[in-house]
């Protein structure tokens, strides 16, 4: 199976993209924490999963791809979508959970909600895994977290102090996406496999998708698996979120990112990245060689790097180094591809679109 497997880094100069709510003991009601691993070394910000998957999601929405975004639902405390990969993209590269809800008042509001009049029936019990998986994004190195106080005082009377932290490091983060996955259904009855119940298989029949017997399965058309993995990635060249914008403006799109089509779910590129001792971001050439070396076999495409210059300059001239002759990355020097992460990204999904490169979505 083919995975696209990368590393990615946000430049955080002075930011709080990913908050915990108020600080309890703070000497001000209203002070404002971020969200920290914290070990003996020190503090580490951290941008959870869940933070990162929302803003590529908005991204998505709000872009001109062409996405698909699935339908949310409410019922008192539970939400979910309307959890049919074969109409929506997110439901499909981003994974569902759901189940038939057998309450009387849910299925009486259900029946009176205009809105969901075009909701899909759910039988039984339906689950997809993720295709596109990404990590906590965490600071690189322990970090001095700085709490900045301010004041409410365009008014009359005392003004209303206020809180709140942040702190200046570089984030790392990983993500990969299943190809093979993206775009294929399963309908096996075995937890966490049935995307699809006895309805929405019904559903794969009318849109004529390809069905794939012996993996029990419904499969779209090749064009329309590639249409929607490129619009993933084009969410990726112009992400945009986090918190507290308004104060701090912080540009979550990667400053940095290498990704390559691996044969295999392992992350190669997981340990090419640490810290100087000041804290800095450090590509590990030594690690990176090591890596295209041992699993040289297992990559299918080009190694794609994607560098803003302006960031890290140091260590790019060390980067650059190491392709001349008799350096640690000449042999890879035809395979390595550089450039802007936006055009990185892009190129990316040029050479997915490339008929020769169909054996990645098999």
């Amino acid at each position: 199976m083919s995975f696209v497997t990368s590393l990615i880094l946000i430049d955080a100069p002075a930011s709080a993209l990913n908050n915990l709510g108020n600080i309890p003991g703070a000497r001000t009601d209203n002070t404002v924490g971020v969200k920290l691993i914290r070990t003996r070394d020190g503090a580490y910000p951290y941008v959870s999963a869940q933070a990162f998957r929302y803003w590529l999601r908005t991204t998505l929405q709000n872009g001109d791809s062409g996405w698909q975004a699935a339908p949310i639902y409410r019922e008192e405390k539970v939400a979910y979508t309307d959890a049919n990969p074969i109409l929506w993209w997110d439901d499909d590269l981003f994974g569902y959970m759901r189940a038939p809800s057998k309450k009387t008042s849910a299925r009486e509001k259900r029946e009176v909600d205009e809105t969901r009049a075009d909701e899909t029936q759910t039988t039984d019990t339906v689950t997809r895994v993720s295709p596109f998986r990404v990590s906590t994004l965490v600071s690189i190195a322990p970090v001095n977290i700085t709490e900045d106080f301010g004041t409410m005082s365009r008014h009359d009377g005392d003004p209303v102090p206020h809180e709140h932290q942040f702190y200046r490091t570089t984030l790392k983060g990983l993500f990969s996406l299943d190809l093979k996955a993206c775009g294929t259904f399963s309908y096996r009855s075995k937890t966490g496999f049935r995307n699809l119940d006895d309805v929405r298989s019904k559903l794969a029949v009318q849109k004529g998708l390809k069905h794939l017997n012996d993996d029990k399965s419904y499969r779209l058309s090749h064009d329309e698996r590639v249409r929607r993995i490129s619009a993933l990635f084009k969410g990726l060249v112009h992400l945009e979120g986090g918190a507290k914008l308004a104060l701090h403006y912080t540009d979550v799109a990667p400053a940095f990112v290498i990704l390559a089509v691996t044969n295999g779910g392992n992350h190669i590129f997981g340990h090419i990245i640490g810290a100087t001792s000041r804290g800095l971001p450090e590509l590990k050439i030594d690690a990176l060689a090591e890596s295209l070396y041992v699993f040289n076999d297992d990559i299918e495409s080009n190694i794609y790097i994607g560098w803003i210059k302006g960031y890290m300059d140091d260590e790019r001239i060390k980067f650059e180094a190491a392709f001349n002759e008799g350096g640690q990355l000449a042999a890879f020097s035809q395979q390595i591809k550089m450039g802007h992460p936006r055009e990185v990204f892009k190129n990316f999904i040029t050479d997915l679109n490339k008929p020769e490169n169909a054996d990645w979505m098999a």
